[in-house]
């Protein structure tokens, strides 16, 4: 079980986005409160802001966004060696990031907070919170007979703004789908302005954790808690439940250029399924560490980052080690153009090599 079970510090911001539990107990007051505050305050300009707590990057064109706990988001545009800190107008975790362009942008976080810019992550605005969140979700279920539907998303709106967004995907033209806690999927078609309840869409009556979400053409994959995996080929008019061998959580989604399915999480488990999820296959792991992110090279192999702090390559059937010391327990990776990798953990960024420990590619 990840150390991290205790939803209550996940939503204060203390601990990393990646780890929710299999079964979570429901947020506090306290946490709910302290969120709401951390949501109408700006973030703190922070001295070695870069050593925070980081969970998630993307490329704007040439420059590197990284996001993290306390409304942080770090800006570099030497491919890493230097980093300054952005205004933000949330003090909440932000857990993931996204870019279109060079320019436009997308980061969610705790509190069911979103957030858009359009300068290359100079500046940044608030345009969604669990809030407005759980009114959507109510309004959605109201507009159809489902009574559970109905109870769950008022139950959202007594809880308040305190359910976390764990991961967004860009669909293309301006529209983008954040997934996040406890079932939360919202989606918007006007680059971030407007957002949609895509939960009647999706097959979790238990309102499991979505936990991660990638697309590629018309195809979008979502793991998710208790094995849950999530299929669309429609562009996500509508999802199918996959049925996966392994029950714990996915906490990494990913969709390869040959068409697999490639899901990531609890013990170092990795399934790939070539068959768009009618069968699957485990991948090999040199230790049963939980896997907490995943991210593609330009050349369309899979790179994996671990709690012990150590990267992965995924080559043939099995997980190879990048060479070099462990890290700190690692939050997400992301590949850079020059070939080395950015890693994320509780404290801070660290460009790496990409090489895996046999000397040849992933």
């Amino acid at each position: 079980m990840l150390a991290s079970t205790f939803i209550g510090a996940l939503a204060l911001g203390a601990l990393p986005a990646a780890a929710l539990a299999d079964s979570a107990p429901a947020p506090t007051a306290t946490a709910a409160l302290a969120t709401t505050a951390a949501r109408l305050r700006p973030a703190v300009m922070a001295r070695g802001a870069a050593r925070s707590v980081l969970l998630g990057a993307a490329t704007a064109g040439k420059r590197i966004v990284a996001v993290g706990e306390r409304g942080i988001i770090l800006l570099s545009d030497d491919a890493g060696n230097s980093w300054r800190q952005a205004a933000v107008p949330v003090s909440v975790t932000l857990t993931a990031v996204r870019f279109a362009d060079a320019s436009n942008g997308v980061a969610v976080g705790h509190g069911g907070v979103i957030l858009v810019s359009g300068d290359g992550g100079a500046s940044w605005q608030s345009v969604m919170d669990g809030q407005r969140i759980a009114t959507l979700a109510l309004e959605a279920a109201r507009a159809g007979t489902d009574a559970a539907a109905i109870r769950d998303a008022e139950r959202l709106v007594a809880d308040g703004a305190d359910k976390p967004l764990l991961d967004v995907c860009l669909l293309g033209g301006g529209r983008m789908l954040a997934v996040g806690a406890y079932g939360l999927a919202f989606a918007s078609a006007d680059g971030g302005r407007t957002w949609s309840s895509w939960m009647d869409r999706i097959d979790n009556p238990k309102g499991l954790h979505l936990n991660a979400v990638r697309r590629r053409g018309d195809t979008l994959l979502i793991g998710g808690e208790r094995g849950l995996a999530l299929l669309s080929t429609d562009a996500g008019r509508t999802f199918k439940r996959l049925p996966v061998p392994y029950q714990g959580s996915f906490f990494s989604a990913e969709l390869t250029g040959d068409g697999a399915l490639v899901l990531a999480g609890l013990r170092g488990n990795v399934w790939r399924s070539a068959d768009a999820g009618a069968s699957w296959r485990q991948l090999s792991s040199p230790m049963p560490v939980t896997i907490t992110a995943s991210a593609a090279r330009a050349d369309g192999s899979l790179l994996f980052a671990n709690q012990a702090g150590v990267l992965l390559a995924a080559r043939q059937d099995a997980l190879v080690p990048l060479p070099g010391a462990p890290l700190a327990p690692l939050n997400g990776v992301l590949a850079l153009d020059d070939g080395k990798l950015l890693a994320l953990s509780a404290r801070g960024v660290a460009v790496v090599a990409a090489k895996p420990a046999n000397g040849g590619q992933p």
